[in-house]
């Protein structure tokens, strides 16, 4: 370079960009996923007896508020479409803890378990460890499992009473 002169960017070819193109690909695939922070958790549910409305699913660890999850802290709360047979919903980067997971099969879409006479549900519910219902809905401890690090798989049966 001479005393006074600007040095100008040199370009590359159209021939040398598109060259390098694989290698940039190759670099942005090797690129690592960040760090994963807590297990993956898919719980399968099955015998439901239509696909109609939404099922509704709450994975907790707050013993006081379970089987709600509306507001509480840390639990996971997830909503898809019914469908006849059988739903999966995958929880991810769930923390090591114990945990419950309550289940409604909200036949009509309206965000609440309806009842008859003003206690028999009249839509589906289940619970984790298939939890036994007995005058209202089953203890956090009957219902609570235990995940760890690893990714694990849960079946809950929904469950109808009329």
């Amino acid at each position: 370079m001479r005393h006074g002169s600007r040095a100008q960017p040199q370009r590359l070819s159209r021939r040398a960009a598109l060259a390098l193109l694989p290698l940039g690909a190759a670099l942005a695939a090797a690129t690592p996923p960040p760090p994963k922070t807590g297990a993956t958790i898919t719980v399968t549910v099955t015998e439901l007896r239509n696909a109609k409305g939404v099922v509704r699913a709450c994975m907790t660890t707050d013993e006081d508020q379970f089987p709600r999850c509306r507001g509480v802290p840390g639990a996971h709360g997830a909503t898809a479409p019914a469908h006849d047979g059988s739903v999966s919903f995958t929880f991810t980067n769930v923390k090591p803890g114990r945990y419950a997971v309550a289940l409604l099969h909200d036949e009509n879409a309206n965000g609440k378990a309806d009842r008859a006479l003003g206690m028999m549900p009249r839509e589906g519910f289940g619970f984790s460890r298939d939890a036994k219902v007995r005058m209202g809905p089953p203890s956090f401890a009957d219902a609570a499992v235990d995940i760890g690090a690893e990714d694990r798989g849960l079946t809950i049966r929904m469950r109808y009473m009329l």
